[in-house]
């Protein structure tokens, strides 16, 4: 079962400034790490996404793509990462076959998550769990969701949404095998340092 820190891109448009960020951070070996550009056009993507895939594919830590079955399948990726309106886990999980990853987000809804297994997806993400800069508006979601779903679907379950060091040791303790993270770890001062911290949490 995957557990740890799951890293999530920062909306970089500089591509080489986007890869040298990840890089940073790779030899704290995260869990997975996801794609995620709302700024960047469908090329810029394309070009992003491709070089990211190399540079993780050499550090031997699997990249996801959001929002984008597409472009997933398109680069190679090794899996993708579906929200709301992305399609049908069940159609994707088809489409990638299985042995890459499927997440899908399942943002506070216990139904989502429950339809998300049963479609066979590789890990069901919940948030935001804290008032997130990325999404400010974003509907909270409880501990008790964590639990529930570590206790009940025996699946990975991933955390998102203003998590920090400070506040990622209740989410573990409440049953997060994941802890989505983007700010916290590229804006620290340290950020190879602030991944490996997040990685100790799961030793």
């Amino acid at each position: 079962m995957r557990r740890g820190l799951y890293l999530v891109t920062p909306d970089l448009l500089d591509t080489d400034a986007l890869l040298a960020a990840v890089a940073t951070v790779l030899p704290a070996r995260p869990a997975i790490v996801q794609y995620r550009n709302k700024l960047a056009d469908a090329a810029l993507k394309r070009e992003q996404a491709s070089r990211l895939l190399a540079l993780c594919r050499a550090a031997g830590v699997p990249l996801v793509i959001n929002d984008s079955l597409a472009l997933a399948l398109e680069i190679g990726a090794d899996g993708a990462h579906l929200g709301r309106d992305d399609g049908d886990p069940a159609l994707a999980r088809a489409a990638l076959g299985p042995g890459r990853i499927l997440g899908v987000s399942c943002y506070n809804e216990w139904q989502r998550a429950v339809a998300g297994a049963a479609a066979g997806v590789d890990y069901v993400a919940f948030g935001a769990m804290f008032t997130s800069s990325t999404k400010p508006d974003a509907p909270r979601a409880g501990l008790d969701l964590l639990t529930r779903a570590h206790r009940e679907l025996r699946l990975p379950v991933a955390a998102i949404g203003g998590i920090t060091l400070d506040n990622a040791p209740a989410l573990v303790a409440a049953g997060a095998d994941l802890l989505a993270v983007i700010s916290d770890v590229f804006s620290a001062p340290d950020p190879t340092a602030r991944a490996a911290a997040y990685a100790g949490l799961f030793d």
